[in-house]
């Protein structure tokens, strides 16, 4: 594990400075209007294109407006409705879930932490740190998909392969308040730029800062 160091607090400061100058309006491509919405549509967006999940989720929020409707929703429904998405078994049954649990534990509101995220069905770190960010403007981690996992390794910010590690490892490097900021811009990048199977290291504003692109 790469340790943490003012150098590398100082390269990871200087690697968010030139992705906001290239994507100063990057911010979550989610669709949504409410937090309840973004927890419905980020848990669709596991191993599924957030395109994809644009394209589902208005018929499933007309259908399913609320909290108390996707709760009481027929499974068989609502699996139909988000089957393109992938997984749609699980991800059904885990909404659902969710919902119920929003309704009798947290007066049918989206939870505002962490810890009463996480104890949803179907909601672990990465989806609760979205819901966090984009729902209430709260920064309690940095969210890592594989965009910012893969960019954090090429950058040499971290080795660590458990999301969890790696999240771990990138917070002490930036502010807090820039946590989401880090996470929005390396997905941006990781699409356009330093894809998973060919980078393009050639017309990469990273490039003098990235071993990869470097050979080292």
């Amino acid at each position: 594990m790469a340790a943490t160091s003012p150098a590398m607090q100082q390269r990871a400061s200087e690697i968010l400075r030139r992705l906001t100058a290239l994507y100063p309006d990057a911010t979550c491509s989610l669709n949504y209007e409410t937090p309840l919405q973004l927890l419905v549509a980020t848990m669709l967006s596991a191993q599924c294109t957030d395109e994809r999940v644009n394209k589902v989720t208005p018929a499933l929020f007309a259908r399913y407006p609320d909290a108390a409707s996707l709760a009481g929703a027929q499974l068989e429904t609502l699996e139909a409705l988000i089957k393109s998405t992938g997984f749609y078994r699980n991800k059904a049954k885990n909404i659902r879930g969710a919902c119920e649990m929003i309704l009798g534990r947290f007066d049918g509101q989206v939870p505002q932490t962490m810890a009463a995220l996480t104890q949803l069905p179907g909601v672990a770190r990465k989806t609760a740190n979205v819901v966090l960010a984009h729902g209430f403007g709260i920064n309690a981690g940095v969210t890592v998909d594989t965009h910012v996992k893969r960019l954090s390794q090429r950058l040499g910010l971290t080795d660590e392969e458990n999301p969890v590690k790696v999240e771990r490892a990138l917070m002490p490097l930036l502010p807090q308040s820039e946590w989401e900021n880090w996470s929005i811009r390396l997905i941006y990048h990781g699409r356009a730029v330093c894809k998973a199977r060919k980078p393009n290291c050639g017309g990469c504003v990273l490039a003098d800062l990235c071993p990869v692109a470097l050979g080292r």
